[in-house]
């Protein structure tokens, strides 16, 4: 059984181009929301045929990437994990198809940037990402997936291809009211720096990262 959140409405709305550092180049309506459950300043990048101002509801569901924000990974290129390398993907495959980058204020999974910090100092005395969060006095996975829920509502998106290899992910969403019609997974982006943690979101988290165990 679903539980529809409260609505939120769209704030603002604006076109900003984007380049990324290998100089990959693509337009993204931008919005911010007014309503947002949790309070925080989460975005909304319409990628795509979703840079128009206006979709026809005719058209199939958008892809969408649930993408939590990593300064380590998506600001300074971090090894340690494989956000950076996902959000560049994501953008280009979007503007392919058409569709929404949700941008969630969730640094750590949900535990703060220095929170995330020290878990990686635990990480180095041989925790995993998960082990670490727990013994931070943390949830595994703190995330909440209610403001993306409510931020695609205002978008008028009931139903998404969801790009994620992330279970929980679209768990949530369905049981937030939004119809997930495919879990599309993204590439996995492995390297000698992030394989432990890969690895542990495979094991622990059951994400789909085919060749990481």
């Amino acid at each position: 059984m679903s539980t529809r959140p409260p609505p939120a409405t769209i704030r603002t709305q604006l076109v900003i181009p984007l380049e990324f550092a290998d100089g990959y180049a693509a337009d993204a309506r931008v919005f911010t929301f007014h309503g947002l459950v949790d309070g925080r300043e989460h975005l909304a990048l319409g990628l795509g045929d979703r840079v128009r101002p206006v979709v026809s509801p005719d058209d199939d569901p958008p892809l969408v990437r649930l993408h939590s924000e990593c300064l380590t990974g998506d600001v300074f290129g971090s090894q340690r994990c494989d956000c950076g390398p996902q959000l560049r993907e994501s953008v280009e495959r979007i503007s392919d198809t058409g569709g929404y980058l949700l941008y969630l204020r969730q640094e750590g999974r949900g535990i703060g940037l220095y929170r995330k910090l020290d878990a990686y100092v635990l990480q180095d005395g041989g925790l995993n990402t998960y082990e670490a969060n727990l013994a931070l006095g943390c949830a595994a996975d703190a995330r909440d997936y209610t403001p993306a829920a409510q931020m695609l509502r205002a978008l008028g998106e009931s139903s998404v291809d969801l790009l994620s290899n992330n279970p929980d992910k679209a768990d949530q969403l369905e049981g937030l009211g939004i119809t997930v019609t495919e879990r599309v997974p993204t590439m996995v982006h492995l390297s000698p720096a992030n394989r432990r943690y890969l690895a542990a979101k495979a094991m622990h988290g059951s994400h789909s990262l085919d060749g990481v165990l």
